[in-house]
């Protein structure tokens, strides 16, 4: 068994939810979350914001998991600013901190945004100046230039929006030992239709986006596959099911070479505020098929 598996588990959550405004409703959830057996709890930071009090928030609520960005937006944060919020932290509680970071995407960033690599690169010098530490960071990376980046200059790699077929192709590009922990996004839905739509919906935004739509023709999607969406694409990217077919996807990643897998609970609610109660509900749901 891989020592990041032991560490992070074999199947954590990803959710939007642990910052939630309702601050009590999400020390809530991540408490119970943990309480399940997901021993890491990942949540985004793409587009700002305080993440790191929200990071805080959730090692108190959840005083045995692992608390992970994905990601941390390097165009938002100053390495500086890392680095003093990291050393805050003290050694206990960096011990539960992966920080997952992401270059973002030219569309949100805008003219500034250039030369992704060569810009991580520089960043993770940043940090190696400041202290943080290199197992306890992990990057978004996708193509093979980036997953190689992780896997010399972090633990490794934390994909999404991805397939089997990309978690085998990163851990060749990577090789054995570097963190594989991609993201799956989950519908616990058994009609094909319904589920379709669901995963259609949640990839609306992300089809704007090269980094992904580049990794999708990549992997051999066809250029009406990334822009339709196609239920080709859907059913690639989308586990929906049962709780146990959402199992046999994540057992593919775990096959291809993934230490971690961190599930995403798409239940196509558009909430203010988001859906804590549908999250809960969901994971204690496949906690004992997953866990």
């Amino acid at each position: 068994m891989s020592t990041w598996m032991d560490r992070l588990g074999r199947v954590g959550v990803w959710t939007s939810d642990l910052r939630n405004e309702d601050h009590a409703g999400a020390a809530a959830a991540a408490a119970e979350l943990a309480s399940l057996g997901y021993k890491t709890l990942w949540t985004p930071g793409g587009a700002g914001g305080d993440v790191m009090a929200d990071v805080e928030r959730a090692l108190d609520a959840a005083p045995g998991a692992v608390i992970a960005t994905g990601i941390l937006n390097i165009w938002r944060h100053e390495p500086a600013d890392v680095g003093r919020w990291w050393r805050g932290l003290g050694e206990a509680r960096q011990a539960r901190v992966m920080l997952g970071l992401g270059i973002s995407h030219s569309l949100l960033i805008g003219d500034a945004y250039a030369k992704p690599v060569a810009t991580m690169s520089a960043y993770l010098d940043k940090l190696d100046a400041e202290g943080v530490q290199k197992d306890r960071r992990c990057l978004a990376a996708l193509a093979p230039r980036m997953l190689q980046l992780a896997a010399t200059r972090t633990a490794g790699s934390h994909p999404y929006l991805t397939t089997p077929e990309h978690t085998a192709q990163a851990r060749a590009a990577m090789g054995p030992g570097a963190l594989l922990a991609p993201e799956q996004g989950v519908i616990l839905e058994t009609d094909p239709a319904r589920a379709r739509e669901k995963g259609a919906a949640s990839l609306a935004l992300y089809m704007r986006l090269p980094n992904y739509v580049n990794n999708w023709r990549r992997l051999g999607f066809s250029e009406e596959d990334v822009t339709t969406p196609s239920d080709k694409l859907v059913d690639a990217i989308f586990a929906w099911g049962t709780p146990q077919q959402i199992k046999a996807r994540i057992d593919e990643h775990v096959a291809a070479g993934a230490d971690h897998v961190c599930i995403q609970v798409i239940s196509g609610e558009r909430l203010p505020g988001g859906d804590l109660a549908g999250l809960r509900a969901a994971c204690r749901e496949l906690a004992p098929v997953l866990l």
